[in-house]
């Protein structure tokens, strides 16, 4: 038996204040910032997954599908899972995932404060798009996780390149 257990937005921070804390992290559930997509993702499975084993690859909930029909021993179904990767070779620790990206998109207002937008994430580099105003923030999460130092003015060319990606997508 596989156990998985996740969530699909990050902790609430409201306008009337924060209930929940996502420190260090910037903002919450619906938002495109990492409080808002970062979470954790816990899986136990006896006899193939190590117990107490960590991995910080990005992942996203569309994986999950195609990790359960391949945990299962069925075949995949791209056109069902067009998004999604199977984590297997993660879990097992006998390989990487061959992904260029992770995509976002969040296209009304929130009841926590978010706006439209969309975000994209390509190894360190995470790039939001506002659709309010077409404005965007690039952030290197390596070294900014709390999303403080938008660096899309200073990164011209990584800017239009991961916008370029995220419009394709």
């Amino acid at each position: 038996t596989v156990v998985v257990f996740f969530s699909d937005n990050g902790g609430l921070a409201t306008s009337e204040g924060s209930p929940t804390c996502n420190a260090p992290l910037s903002e919450g559930k619906g938002w495109m910032y990492e409080g808002g997509t970062r979470e954790p993702l816990i899986v136990r499975w006896p006899g193939r997954v190590q117990p107490g084993a960590w991995c910080h690859t990005p992942v996203t909930s569309p994986d999950l599908y195609p990790t359960l029909l391949e945990a299962a021993g069925l075949p995949l179904m791209p056109e069902q899972h067009v998004d999604g990767v199977s984590l297997l070779p993660l879990l097992t620790g006998k390989g990487a995932l061959d992904r260029e990206a992770l995509y976002w998109h969040y296209p009304h207002y929130g009841n926590q404060g978010g706006t439209p937008g969309s975000s994209v994430r390509a190894g360190d580099w995470k790039l939001i798009e506002f659709f309010e105003d077409g404005r965007f923030e690039l952030y290197n999460l390596r070294e900014d996780v709390s999303e403080q130092h938008n660096l899309a003015a200073e990164q011209p060319e990584r800017t239009e390149k991961l916008a370029g990606m995220l419009a394709a997508w």
